[in-house]
């Protein structure tokens, strides 16, 4: 709907347009308007007294609710035994009982004119969750995602606790501990020890810690510490694991393991040999596939550059060598840039790329 101001101006740029020797209907079209739309401007005062359909007199249906009918329908939606039904279930239920009054559209949209189309009965509504939180690792010690997982005993019902603490940017296993119980104490240890052995106190920047929102990880003693140290926390929203899905991850490939014990461990020595030696390969020996097969440990002292560049310089080679061989391209070795944990927008991350004048190796 164009204001009355508006389309004065627009009727007076088309007339402009025409007498400069435009066709009115190219002139029309231009100014976003089809030629009938003008001439019904001008021909029924659309010009002097705008649009009337917001002012327009409309007589009611015939076939419309009388004020009876409508009384007696919000009357019987208020009834005891309706007051936490919807619409969609009083319409069939009074006609299992021979009545009918109104169609189930009609009823609601009684109820709405009276202020009751709200979610009835005792149940809340669903409320949109809000937004995830945009991470993004441009290099190591950046972002950090941490969790706790359940290691199962031989014993039925006993579980020992394992504690990781992963780097997003290198994927690297900076900090672990398996404890036999689950407390705030064994989280506030290890974020410390970890801190101390990536030298974060010497860091301008601290890193962002992300985990979910179970209570050891939000309990007072560890935001104290994240406090202390200069970390600051981040959380996943309520009933959403995806939002740490790098942390769900790990676990994942930790307890698929070969070596991993599907019976469960005798004791929790036990179980930190197994922890220990799954770190080792981990960070040591395993090639991850989101950091383009090198070793987390390499990429996060930043040898990956090199040792990529070396694999692009090898399959140059080899494709020069027998080109008949290759029907395009050599496979991609450029550095994998910025990792984002719960990416809003496509545009966050170019622009983060831009500004750190981050460019991937050409292959």
């Amino acid at each position: 709907m164009i204001g009355l101001e508006d389309r004065r101006t627009v009727a007076q740029n088309i007339l402009m347009a025409h007498t400069a020797g435009a066709r009115l209907r190219l002139a029309c079209e231009t100014a976003g308007i089809e030629l009938r739309t003008l001439q019904r401007w001008k021909a029924h005062g659309g010009l002097t007294a705008g649009d009337g359909r917001p002012h327009a007199v409309r007589p009611i249906p015939s076939h419309a609710l009388s004020p009876a009918e409508r009384a007696q329908l919000l009357a019987v939606a208020n009834e005891p035994r309706f007051a936490a039904v919807p619409p969609a279930r009083i319409v069939p239920m009074l006609a299992d009982e021979g009545v009918y009054l109104a169609s189930e559209s009609s009823f609601s949209r009684v109820l709405r004119e009276h202020g009751q189309n709200v979610h009835r009965g005792r149940a809340k509504a669903a409320k949109a969750s809000r937004p995830p939180t945009t991470h993004i690792a441009a290099a190591a010690r950046e972002v950090w995602c941490w969790d706790m997982s359940y290691l199962p005993a031989v014993v039925m019902g006993r579980w020992f606790h394992l504690y990781l603490i992963l780097d997003l940017y290198s994927r690297k296993i900076v900090g672990w501990e398996v404890h036999d119980t689950d407390d705030s104490e064994h989280a506030v240890h290890l974020v410390r020890r970890t801190a101390l052995a990536e030298g974060i106190a010497t860091m301008a920047a601290k890193p962002v810690l992300h985990g979910d929102n179970g209570s050891t990880l939000k309990a007072t003693t560890v935001l104290a510490m994240l406090n202390w140290l200069g970390v600051k926390p981040s959380y996943s929203r309520p009933r959403v694991s995806d939002d740490n899905a790098y942390a769900e991850s790990l676990f994942r490939t930790a307890k698929y393991r070969p070596e991993f014990p599907v019976k469960g461990f005798t004791d929790l020595d036990e179980a930190r040999t197994w922890a220990a030696g799954f770190v080792r390969w981990y960070n040591h020996d395993h090639r991850h596939s989101g950091i383009r097969y090198v070793s987390p440990a390499q990429r996060h002292v930043g040898e990956d550059h090199a040792i990529l560049a070396a694999r692009h310089t090898l399959y140059t080679r080899a494709r020069a060598l027998n080109p008949a061989r290759w029907s395009g391209s050599t496979r991609n070795w450029s550095p994998i840039g910025p990792v984002t944990l719960n990416p809003e927008r496509d545009s966050i991350v170019k622009m983060h790329s831009t500004i750190n004048n981050i460019q991937p190796m050409a292959a």
